[in-house]
C-alpha cells in the first residue's frame, strides 16, 4: 500500500483552513503533514511555513492574495511543494508572481472548487454562444457573507469570463460592474455584475440571459463550505503528480478536453 499524500494547510486557523483539515481527515489516501497560519501564530499544532512546506507534497492555500503570491514565490524558490490556491481578488502584479512561480511548481488556482460551479461555467459559455448579444443581455448576480472582502467574487468573474468566451469577446471590454445615478440605457453586449454582501451567505451565483420576451436563469447555491474544501482536496490529489504549470478546476475535472 502506498504512503498517503502529505498535505500542508496554509491559513489553518481560518474557516476554510479548518474545513480543509476535516476534508483531508475524511480520506485514507491523504494526511495533514503540517499546518501553519500567519507569521507568529502558535499553538494548536501549528508549525512555521517552511517546516510545513519541507514535509508536504501539496500545500492547500485559502488565505489572502498577498499571502498566496508570497507562498507561490517561496514554493518556487524551494522547488515545491505543489499548490492548490483558492484566494480571489488578485492584483495584476500578484497574478504575475503566481504565474512566474508556476514555471517551477504545479499550481491549481481556481475562484471556486465546486463541481457544480465548474459545470455551470460550461453551460454559461454554451448559452452565450447560442444566444445573440443583440437580443439577450447577460447579468451575473452573486451573494456572499459580510466578511468577504473582494467583489465581484472570483466565481462571478469566472462566470463572466465563460460568458465572454462564449461570445468571443474580451470581458474587460464589455464588463459593467457598477451603476449609480442616471446611467442611460444599457449598452448592447455588456456583461453586468450585481453584488450582495450580508449575513452568513456561503455563496449564491446566477447568470441571467434577459430578452424582451423571455428570461433564462442558470444558478448555483452553495449549502456547505465543506463543498469547496472537498474540491480543493480532490485538486491536491490530482496536482501532486503533475509537472510545473498553471492549472484550474477545469483541468482537474477533465472538462477542458470535452470543451
Amino acid at each position: 500500500m502506498s504512503e498517503p499524500l502529505k498535505i500542508a494547510i496554509a491559513g489553518a486557523l481560518g474557516r476554510m483552513g479548518k474545513a480543509v483539515a476535516a476534508a483531508v481527515a475524511a480520506r485514507s489516501d491523504l494526511v495533514v503533514a503540517g499546518r501553519f497560519d500567519r507569521p507568529g501564530a502558535v499553538g494548536d499544532g501549528l508549525v512555521d511555513q517552511d517546516a510545513a512546506l519541507a514535509v508536504a507534497d501539496v500545500v492547500i492555500d485559502f488565505t489572502t492574495t498577498e499571502s498566496s503570491a508570497a507562498l507561490a514565490a517561496r514554493c518556487a524558490e524551494l522547488g515545491g511543494p505543489a499548490i492548490v490556491m483558492g484566494s480571489t481578488g488578485f492584483t495584476p502584479d500578484q497574478l504575475a508572481a503566481v504565474e512566474a512561480a508556476s514555471a517551477k511548481v504545479a499550481i491549481v488556482r481556481a475562484g471556486n472548487f465546486s463541481l457544480g460551479v465548474n459545470m455551470l461555467m460550461g453551460l454559461v459559455a454554451r448559452a452565450a454562444r447560442a444566444l445573440d448579444s443583440a437580443d439577450y443581455d447577460i447579468e451575473i448576480f452573486e451573494a456572499h457573507h459580510r466578511r468577504k472582502i473582494d467583489a465581484p467574487s472570483g466565481t462571478a468573474l469566472m462566470l463572466g469570463e465563460a460568458a465572454a468566451q462564449g461570445r468571443g469577446v474580451d470581458l474587460n471590454a464589455v464588463s459593467q460592474r457598477a451603476r449609480d445615478g442616471v446611467t442611460g440605457p444599457r449598452r448592447t453586449g455588456d456583461i453586468g455584475f450585481s453584488v450582495l454582501r450580508g449575513g452568513g451567505i456561503i455563496g449564491e451565483h446566477s447568470v441571467v440571459f434577459a430578452a424582451e420576451d423571455e428570461v433564462l436563469t442558470i444558478a448555483h447555491s452553495a449549502l456547505d463550505r465543506g463543498l469547496f474544501a472537498r474540491g480543493a482536496v480532490a485538486a491536491a490529489a490530482w496536482v501532486a503528480a503533475r509537472p510545473p504549470g498553471a492549472y484550474d478546476m477545469q483541468d482537474v475535472l477533465g472538462l477542458k478536453a470535452q470543451a
